[in-house]
Formats: C-alpha cells, sequence, structure tokens
C-alpha cells in the first residue's frame, strides 16, 4: 500500500520496517539508561530501611534529604537541555550518566545530614537534563501519532527498575550487611551506581545525535524520517524558548505534571516503608513485594499508551490512570494495617501514577518544536519536579508528626485526581489528541 502527500509517495511497507528498525536501535538503549537512572534516584528508598537506623537520622531527615535531589535538578534542568540541543545527545548524555553514577556510588560515604543534603543535591545536579533530553530526542525521530508508543516503551523501565531493583536492593541490604566492614546501604550505593557509569561508556559509543548522523540508514530512510519529522514540526507552535516560557499552555502542563510527580515520588521513596509498616520485616521479603506494583505498572503502561496511539486521544487516557492512582493511594492508607489489602491498593495506586507519565509527555510534544521543545520540555520536568521535593519532604514531616503516612497518602491522592481533573477540563481536545 502506498501513502501519497504534496510531493512524495511513501511505500506504507517501508515505512514501517523504517520505524521498526529504528525503535530497535535507539529505544533498548534509552530503556536500559532510564532503568540504571531511576534506580539510582529511588535507592535511598530502600537505604532508608537501614541507614536511618545506623546514622540516627530522622524521618524528617530523610524526607528533606530524598526530595533535595529535585532542587538540584531544577536549577539545572533547562540550561541542561538547551546544552543537549546544542552539542548533541550522544555526548552530553553519556556525560549525565557517568556523573551521577560517581555521585551514587559515594553516597557511601554519607555520615551526617548535612553530607546527605549535600550528596543527593549533588546527583540532581548531576542528574539534570536526563530524561527531558531523552523525551526531546524521541521527537528528532518520531512523529507524535508513534511517539506515545515509544515514550511509552522508554518510561516502562520505571517499573522494570521497580521489579528487577527491588528485590536486588532487598538481597544486597540483607546479605552484604557487614562485608568488608560495610553497612548494607554501604554496598546498596556502590554497587546501583557503577552500571551508570558502564552504560554511560556505551551510550558514547552507541549513540547517533539524530537521523543525519546514523549511518545504519540508507539515504531513503533518512529522506522518509526526515520528511515526517519536518512536516509535523511545520504544524507546531513556538519556535523559541522565550516564546516557551511565555505559553501558557506550558504553565498549564507544569501543574498537572507537578501533580502526577507529587504521586510518583510518595510511592517511589515510601513504597518500601509502606509495605514493610503492613507487617513485613525482612529487608528481601520487602524487596520481593515491592516488585508486585512496579510489575503491575509495566503492564498498564503499554496497554493504555497504545491505546491512546490507537484512537489518538489523550486527555482521558491521562485521566483514567490518574483517579485509579488516586483511588488506590486513599485506599491502601485505610488498610494500611492488612498486608494483603494494602498491598492490592498499592498495586492499583503504583499502576495508575506510573501509567500517568507517558502518557502526559504526549501532551507538550505535540505542539513544541526546536528551542521551544528543548527548554519548554525542560521546564515544564524542571517545575514539575520540584513536587519531587515536597512530597518526600512533607511526608517525612507528616510520618514524624503522627507516627502515620496517612494523612501524606491522602494530600498524594488529591494531588492526582487534580491532575486527571486538568487533563480533561483545562487542556484542549485538539491541542493533544493526534
Amino acid at each position: 500500500m502506498f501513502t501519497t502527500t504534496t510531493d512524495f509517495v511513501v511505500d506504507d511497507d517501508l515505512e514501517s520496517r523504517t520505524y521498526a528498525k529504528v525503535a530497535w536501535r535507539i529505544v533498548p538503549l534509552l530503556f536500559l539508561s532510564y532503568i540504571v537512572a531511576y534506580l539510582d534516584r529511588v535507592n535511598v528508598g530502600f537505604a532508608k530501611l537501614q541507614m536511618l537506623n545506623d546514622l540516627k537520622f530522622s524521618e524528617t531527615v530523610y524526607g528533606l534529604g530524598a526530595g533535595i535531589f529535585f532542587l538540584g535538578y531544577f536549577l539545572f534542568e533547562v540550561p541542561s537541555n538547551l546544552i543537549l540541543h546544542k552539542v548533541g545527545a550522544r555526548r552530553w548524555i553519556a556525560r549525565i550518566m557517568i556523573t551521577w553514577g560517581i555521585v551514587s556510588s559515594l553516597m557511601m560515604f554519607v555520615t551526617t545530614p548535612t553530607m546527605f543534603y549535600v550528596m543527593r543535591f549533588l546527583l540532581g545536579i548531576a542528574e539534570a537534563g536526563f530524561f527531558p533530553g531523552v523525551i526531546l530526542y524521541l521527537t528528532y525521530w518520531f512523529p507524535s501519532h508513534r511517539r506515545g508508543r515509544m515514550t511509552a516503551l522508554f518510561m516502562t523501565a520505571i517499573p522494570v527498575a521497580g521489579v528487577i531493583g527491588s528485590p536486588l536492593s532487598g538481597w544486597i541490604l540483607q546479605s552484604l550487611n557487614g562485608v568488608n566492614g560495610w553497612a548494607g546501604w554501604q554496598w546498596l550505593f556502590l554497587v546501583e551506581g557503577i552500571p551508570s557509569v558502564l552504560v554511560g561508556l556505551l551510550v558514547f559509543a552507541y549513540m547517533d545525535d539524530g537521523i543525519s548522523s546514523a549511518k545504519w540508514l540508507n539515504e531513503s530512510e533518512k529522506r522518509l524520517l526526515s520528511r515526517n519529522i519536518d512536516s509535523e514540526n511545520a504544524g507546531k507552535q513556538d519556535h523559541s524558548f522565550k516564546a516557551a516560557v511565555g505559553n501558557p499552555k506550558v504553565w498549564l502542563l507544569s501543574l498537572v505534571y507537578f501533580c502526577v510527580v507529587m504521586g510518583l515520588y510518595g510511592v517511589g521513596f515510601w513504597l518500601p516503608s509502606l509495605i514493610k509498616a503492613t507487617g513485613v520485616k525482612n529487608a528481601l521479603d520487602v524487596g520481593l513485594l515491592t516488585a508486585i506494583p512496579y510489575a503491575a505498572a509495566a503492564i498498564s503502561m503499554v496497554l493504555f499508551s497504545r491505546s491512546a496511539d490507537k484512537k489518538r486521544e489523550r486527555r482521558w487516557h491521562l485521566a483514567i490512570p490518574c483517579v485509579l492512582g488516586a483511588i488506590g493511594l486513599v485506599f491502601s492508607a485505610v488498610f494500611g494495617d492488612n498486608t494483603l489489602a494494602a498491598m492490592g491498593f498499592l498495586t492499583l495506586a503504583t499502576a495508575g501514577i506510573i501509567t500517568a507519565f507517558p502518557l502526559f509527555w504526549s501532551f507538550p510534544t505535540a505542539f513544541l518544536s526546536g528551542a521551544a521543545a528543548a527548554g519548554g520540555i525542560a521546564l515544564i520536568n524542571s517545575v514539575g519536579n520540584l513536587a519531587g521535593f515536597v512530597s518526600p519532604y512533607m511526608i517525612g514531616l507528616i510520618k514524624d508528626w503522627t507516627q502515620s503516612t496517612n494523612a501524606g497518602m491522602y494530600v498524594l491522592a488529591g494531588c492526582m485526581f487534580v491532575a486527571g481533573l486538568l487533563a480533561v477540563s483545562a487542556v484542549p481536545a485538539k491541542l493533544v489528541n493526534r
């Protein structure tokens, strides 16, 4: 079958084969990169099970340290993405990964709250630009009606990191505790930091900056891909970073993303502790149970994103997971003393919250391009990720004040509900449903 455009004819089979070729070339590497990124970002949630007692930290100290990562992330996110747009994804993403792997491993030497805060802040600076850089990078290759599924496959790394990393983290805490005189949480930071450095070197050797530099594509494939991207970009708005900053839609999406991130890192940094609080004491058992919600989220992400791409509908596909996440958070608190019931609702909450992420990122990439995309995506991610500071710090304070995380779960549920409401009531369907 052939598709005719204004100036050329495209073989649909060739187009499908070409995009499959591109997907198999770039998505697995990005997927692997995000697994190690997310693992290094949230493994402090497992380290918490030992280090708070070893270092005499309060829940508030932990919450502030977990969240302060995002202050460094916020300050350097936009500059980092603009640099990536200028110097190329290969060098910059490799630099980001190698730097954060080193900093993450050095977390093993933390002994005081101040050191904890400083190292988490530096980790945020090191990682700034990775996630929005990858979202931007996907716009170089895939038009919007194909990008939703690619984004979902990339972001499936979040639950996969949980499925792989949770049992691994539990095993490290339990089995390596005391080896060489180091605590299990110290081994955790060291063992899980090294892969980031190795994958960063792989990115530098293997990644291409864009279509024109891809030697594994022939000329007809390059022309096809480039024309599709150019055709889509011709219909987008705001081709400068300044215009993106002044665009009300960017700030509306920043608010939606802030609410979703509140849920993500509430779960990401506290899920092991929430499971332990239901009565599970063994670190390896906590790790194994933590993998269950992430496994459900991996399946849910792919199914929802495929449906959104197929139907070319974005708003309800984002709103429904947000509401399901809110319901799961509320009832996980209500049944917090029942392991089976709490696990069921924590699974619903985690699946809903994580599923919302790739669906959200189809919104800003639907109307931003060029420098506006580089800066606008980073700006949305920066503002949204301030919730990564607010969320764990808030829950830590609430836990110290009330000896319970229930009120924190209710606040997170409210944020997820607001995100879903804004998605269907404030975002125009014609803006994102492509």
